[in-house]
């Protein structure tokens, strides 16, 4: 899969899996507009002028978003992928859940894909050609215990990738979901050997997964070979969710 030529959005995209896509992509050819929220020294690490650009913003703020994406179009004068992996959580069990717990998690996480899909595909449908990837996860599939607020906004996600494959497949664009399974990123850090034990013994492949394992997924989607591809999910989750 090559990229030359080829300009991609990613949020979220200076650490984690984002990172990663970001990386990968650029390994390929590809130039990337990096947004991110606020660690501004990660996001200028990755610069590289003319081929990888950041840009500040609250993915959940419609205006802001609208704004930086007519000033990424500006700066590179075509777009031609967008990957949604900006995402936070805020895990607690139900009954400890503020109404801001559960708020702040579906505004990032839902509400900014669904803000930078709205502002990119007019800009898509122009070009007949567009290629959209959003990140799910094995908890919008399958529920978690305590992230009641993370499992609904990945689970809205899915079917929000579904009605956008169907509204916009006629005009050369495609919509999927990628669905990680227990990746090492700073989330999974934060859990005790215990804990991590635990979760592994469910996992077949007996392996946490890698941010790399994320973006192979999400480069195939957003390449020229996943063209007849659109609607789907891919789970990244090493047979967790068989």
């Amino acid at each position: 899969m090559q990229f030359s030529g080829k300009t991609a959005v990613v949020t979220g995209g200076s650490r984690g899996i984002g990172k990663s896509i970001t990386e990968s992509l650029v390994a390929k050819g590809a130039n990337v507009a990096v947004i991110y929220a606020s660690n501004r020294q990660m996001a200028e690490s990755l610069r590289v002028p003319g081929t990888v650009e950041t840009y500040q913003c609250d993915v959940s703020d419609f205006d802001k978003s609208k704004e930086t994406v007519e000033k990424i179009i500006s700066d590179f004068k075509k777009v031609d992928i967008l990957v949604n992996s900006a995402g936070i959580t805020a895990d607690k069990l139900l009954l400890r859940m503020s109404e801001n717990d559960f708020d702040r998690v579906i505004a990032v996480n839902l509400k900014g894909t669904f803000n930078m899909i709205k502002h990119l595909v007019p800009h898509f449908s122009k070009n007949r050609y567009g290629r959209i990837v959003n990140l799910s996860s094995y908890a919008g599939i399958h529920g978690n215990f305590g992230q009641v607020n993370y499992s609904a906004s990945k689970s809205g996600i899915i079917g929000l990738t579904k009605s956008v494959a169907k509204e916009f497949a006629k005009r050369g664009i495609t919509c999927n979901a990628v669905a990680p399974g227990l990746i090492d990123t700073d989330m999974t850090n934060i859990l005790s050997d215990s804990v991590l034990e635990k979760y592994l013994e469910a996992v077949p492949s007996g392996r946490i997964g890698t941010p790399k394992d994320v973006a192979a997924a999400v480069l195939f989607l957003a390449s020229e070979e996943a063209s007849y591809i659109t609607g789907t999910s891919i789970s990244v989750d090493g047979g967790l969710g068989m």
